[in-house]
């Protein structure tokens, strides 16, 4: 019971980290995880997105929509392949990447244990 008590905890605190964190940025925590995904790459199939965020292929489709209507990320045609579909990020998502940032959100103490992070 303790456990799933803990649990309960660290749902809620990345919930409210989300809320602020959309606030700010105009993207969920899932767009956000996404495009950090695709700024460690040239591109990613929506598969391998759906495997990086930890999605269903059907959610993680939803998440590429809605970064592809703020015109973050692009579709790109596979090279061997022309039915295969890449997306990477635009100009537009690299610039709200970097200025996204995280520690001057207010995080609490348990968040930032989870995360090690510091003051």
């Amino acid at each position: 019971m303790d456990t799933l008590c803990q649990i309960r905890d660290i749902y809620r605190t990345i919930g409210a980290f989300e809320n602020q964190f959309e606030k700010e940025y105009g993207i969920c925590l899932n767009e956000g995880m996404l495009l950090c995904s695709l700024s460690k790459t040239d591109r990613l199939s929506s598969g391998e997105i759906a495997e990086a965020l930890g999605l269903t292929t059907s959610n993680a489709s939803k998440v590429i929509k809605s970064v592809e209507n703020k015109e973050l990320v692009e579709r790109v045609l596979g090279m061997q392949d022309k039915r295969q579909m890449y997306f990477s990020l635009t100009e537009k998502g690299t610039k709200l990447l970097s200025e996204i940032k995280c520690d001057k959100l207010d995080m609490s103490d348990f968040l930032k244990g989870l995360l090690k992070l510091k003051k």
